[in-house]
């Protein structure tokens, strides 16, 4: 018999798909104010991994992705992307966003991000917002799942989150060594 255990913390991450890269710092201070500080932040690069976002976007779109300090609850977060679908609505101008923001949290072994789109990979958690197992971590890398974004498959992404994982292994250390 499995006894219930709680979960070891998480560490918060947001995606940003910006319209325009001046649009990053202001949401980045919105989400420092709910999230708490960011420790790693990276550049903002072309996002071309997709069109799905051009009719209510554009084409021109900024990818960036941010990790959070505080180690998290992984139980909150339905409560993020409530929270960010918010702050999506206040950077809308006539009823189209200017940026697309998807929380989600990394572990030692996955990537998990949250959204409103129910799909057969996805859990519900509440409040209809849904779990995305984005990636798994196997054999010292990120490894894509026939679902995954191709952004988060290839290019700069998957190299960001292996330095993210490296400081979350490190927090986590530093926990134990507390208790």
């Amino acid at each position: 018999m499995s006894k219930p255990r709680l979960p070891v913390p998480v560490k918060p991450v947001v995606s940003l798909i910006l319209t325009r890269a001046e649009l990053g710092p202001a949401a980045l201070q919105r989400l420092t104010a709910y999230l708490g500080a960011p420790d790693l932040v990276t550049g903002v690069w072309p996002f071309t991994a997709t069109e799905y976002y051009h009719r209510e976007m554009g084409p021109e779109l900024g990818r960036q992705l941010v990790s959070f300090l505080h180690l998290a609850d992984s139980s909150l977060l339905p409560d993020w992307k409530i929270h960010t679908n918010n702050l999506e609505r206040r950077y809308s101008l006539g009823g189209r966003r200017l940026l697309n923001l998807d929380p989600g949290y990394l572990t030692r072994e996955r990537l998990v991000l949250a959204t409103g789109k129910n799909y057969a990979h996805r859990i519900h958690l509440g409040g209809g917002i849904f779990g995305d197992l984005a990636l798994r971590f196997f054999q010292g890398r990120f490894e894509p799942l026939p679902w995954s974004y191709p952004d988060y498959a290839h290019g700069p992404l998957p190299d960001f989150l292996l330095l993210v994982r490296r400081k979350y292994l490190w927090q986590l250390e530093r926990l134990q060594e507390v208790r």
